[in-house]
């Protein structure tokens, strides 16, 4: 390929990561639900016509865009291209097919060109209800958990089903918002479409093959000299989490050889019968995460980058088959880069970060007027997070979400949804670890209902008995807690109750710290005091 082509081809491909991130924010701007407007819980990409991905929306989750990268295959798989038609959209919510649990809804449409099938889009969002028992780790088999949706087809040649969407409406609580939001994340992959053709009109082309190629080819080489300067070997960790009745225990292996980098989850906890089980799926789509940001962060992320990365489990807690209850997968999911970061840091002394608090701090309200009161129930999604764990050189990110990457979610919009209010949002201060460069700090966070109501809420916490560890002497981070505003202790996870006239106090956990203690500067310490990052009563809640 000559220099021009090149440089004509990666033109290309800068396009067609606009174009698909065109394709995420038109699922912001047109999401019903908090969790995929305010704080874009989404995934959007393309993919070729063999259902390989080309490109994602930089706008999305780790655990949204890796899972979809797979999951484009089962698409192709159940439908079969020969019954592919212009007009079509596919839908699933599948666990194992899709991206680890029921409350994800996953949308492929596939793509057309003068007849002929150049590419698919996808993309998939977090939808505020799906039915059963809500968005908890109660239920015991997937069955509890609501409703699911086998891969089928959500419109057939431009005409919506509208069968479906009757299923849909009275088997949830917030049908108008759930509905929306299928007819939302539809439309996103529509405007990827209209990009698309644009753009191969403006380049002249008919379809995608020689630019993918390009994208693939330039991929596996950047990846492989990368894996090619890493150290060769096996190195081991684990971590414990606080699990639901009882401590989790999860443990990998994480082997380097010239082919790329591969992790066991051999020797971790057996499948939970509570709602926190992770489908295998989910565990690929955050590990193959935790290893590209340690060794090819800049590389752009797809299918050949991802095939660098391998993973194998018994079945266990992170290989956790049908009908396991799986619909908190994201909170052991989100340890799963802790985990394989650990060991890294084994292999790259001195270059990874420390641990963090990793899982979301999501919040399920369902509030509904005291008995005898007037007002309608409404369900609310909050999502809320902790410091991440400090770094090699730089101090830990404060209420940050790492590895998952949503977006704060502003409390106005938390109150327009239902009846409660947000007393207090702040950080909380000594929640970081000591270390020469300080943990990221938590939050503290202070929710009620407003008069004339109570609500029930979905905890969905960890780290708060086995907080996150520093690295290389470094402290750890101060332990999450969950309780009312009398002090009375609330458990991590699991469905709980706040009566009318009292406040759900949340103390999110904080990053772990680097290095030595001793070690940190006397500046960066007097500047901690004096912006209230730590108190002269180190270790108190403020």
């Amino acid at each position: 390929m000559s220099r021009v082509d090149a440089i004509r081809m990666q033109i290309m491909w800068d396009r067609l990561i606009s174009v698909v991130e065109e394709q995420a924010m038109t699922l912001l701007r047109t999401a019903f639900s908090t969790s995929v407007r305010e704080a874009g819980d989404l995934s959007a990409g393309i993919f070729d016509r063999n259902g390989r991905m080309l490109a994602q929306a930089v706008t999305g989750t780790p655990g949204h865009v890796n899972t979809m990268a797979e999951a484009v295959s089962h698409f192709i798989g159940e439908i079969a291209l020969e019954n592919m038609r212009e007009g079509d959209t596919y839908v699933t919510n599948d666990p194992w097919k899709g991206t680890g649990h029921l409350h994800d809804i996953t949308m492929v449409t596939p793509s057309f060109r003068s007849g002929k099938l150049v590419a698919f889009f996808s993309s998939t969002a977090h939808v505020v209800d799906i039915g059963g028992r809500g968005f908890g780790a109660d239920g015991k088999s997937v069955y509890e958990e609501g409703l699911q949706i086998p891969i089928m087809k959500f419109a057939d040649r431009g005409e919506v089903n509208r069968d479906l969407l009757r299923l849909v409406r009275a088997n949830v609580r917030e049908p108008d918002l759930v509905v929306g939001d299928f007819h939302s994340i539809a439309s996103c992959n529509d405007t990827g479409h209209r990009r698309l053709m644009e753009m191969l009109d403006g380049a002249g082309l008919d379809a995608l093959d020689e630019l993918a190629e390009f994208i693939f080819s330039r991929t596996h080489g950047a990846v492989m000299d990368r894996i090619g300067a890493l150290p060769k070997g096996s190195w081991s960790n684990e971590l414990t989490s606080d699990g639901y009745d009882e401590p989790v225990r999860l443990a990998v292996e994480v082997a380097i050889d010239e082919s790329g980098v591969h992790m066991d989850f051999d020797g971790s906890s057996a499948i939970s019968r509570w709602g926190i089980n992770v489908p295998v799926i989910y565990t690929k789509a955050y590990a193959c995460y935790a290893v590209k940001c340690a060794v090819a962060p800049d590389i752009p992320n797809n299918s050949v980058s991802l095939a660098a990365f391998s993973i194998s489990s018994p079945p266990n807690i992170l290989n956790a088959a049908r009908p396991a209850p799986v619909s908190l997968r994201h909170v052991i999911g989100h340890l799963i880069p802790d985990l394989v970061l650990g060991a890294l840091a084994k292999a790259l002394p001195g270059k990874i970060l420390a641990e963090g608090a990793a899982a979301l701090w999501n919040i399920h309200i369902s509030a509904r007027p005291v008995a005898g009161g007037a007002g309608r129930p409404a369900e609310i999604l909050m999502f809320n997070s902790g410091g991440m764990g400090a770094r090699p050189g730089l101090d830990g990110l404060s209420a940050t979400a790492f590895p998952s990457g949503v977006q704060t979610m502003p409390i106005e919009a938390t109150e327009h949804t239902g009846p409660v209010v947000i007393w207090r949002k702040e950080l909380r201060p000594d929640s970081g670890g000591a270390g020469r460069y300080r943990g990221g700090l938590g939050q503290v966070v202070e929710i009620a209902p407003m008069d004339g109501y109570e609500f029930d809420f979905s905890a969905m916490f960890d780290r708060v008995s086995s907080p996150a560890r520093g690295r290389d002497g470094g402290g750890a981070g101060a332990p999450g807690r969950v309780l009312l505003d009398d002090g009375t202790e609330f458990r991590p996870k699991g469905w709980q109750h706040v009566p009318a006239g009292r406040r759900l106090i949340l103390h999110l956990p904080g990053g772990g710290g680097y290095g030595d203690p001793g070690e940190r500067s006397p500046e960066a310490v007097a500047s901690d005091v004096v912006g209230g990052y730590v108190t002269r009563m180190t270790g108190q809640d403020k």
